[in-house]
């Protein structure tokens, strides 16, 4: 948690970063983006190469076409006089509101990743990363019935508040909650 804090509170570039990390990982292995951003960090391509020059390091990351062009959009959508702003769109007051401005403005983010993000960098304390991990978990302790096939919104609220009083009836809070049960089921702990 304590880096995920500090993460929150570096530079603009590390943040974006973040973004296009949790923009990768839907059907794709964590440590896979992961491997595959800081490549693209390192080599100065995640701040200024075009999609086909992105999509090269995107090596194991599921829909690297799609996925490529997310990040090329999602950098435009932060960049101010060509440098990266993302820190300035983030409400520190309202994070429910930051997520759904992510969600309706930023490709390739729906409210898991838009809540992953947000909790990897230090804000994300009330919201679920409702993956298949974590519903796994909660259907495994009776939180909820069935592991839904899909998401709506209405949905994905119901159920993340459904995590919400279990976080507070068990005495863990939500992102710490998130890990644990993320850790169950992968066998460790990882961002």
């Amino acid at each position: 948690m304590d880096e995920f804090k500090k993460l929150g509170k570096s530079n603009d570039k590390k943040i974006f970063a973040e973004l296009c990390f949790c923009i990768c990982t839907p059907q794709s292995k964590a440590k896979v983006c992961d491997a595959a951003i800081r490549k693209l960090v390192n080599s100065g391509v995640l701040y200024a190469g075009n999609k086909e020059k992105i999509r090269k390091y995107l090596h194991g990351v599921r829909f690297p076409n799609n996925k490529s062009s997310y990040i090329v959009e999602a950098r435009k959508i932060f960049s101010h006089n060509q440098k990266l702003k993302i820190k300035k769109w983030i409400d520190k007051e309202n994070i429910p509101a930051t997520r759904d401005w992510l969600v309706k403005n930023v490709k390739g983010i729906g409210y898991k990743e838009a809540s992953h993000f947000l909790r990897n960098i230090g804000y994300g304390k009330n919201l679920a990363i409702l993956d298949v991990h974590i519903l796994k978990n909660l259907k495994k302790f009776n939180v909820i019935p069935e592991i839904p096939k899909s998401f709506s919104k209405k949905k994905y609220f119901e159920i993340e508040e459904r995590m919400r009083k279990f976080s507070e009836e068990i005495g863990i809070p939500m992102d710490e909650l998130d890990l644990l049960l993320w850790s169950m089921e992968t066998g460790e702990v990882f961002k």
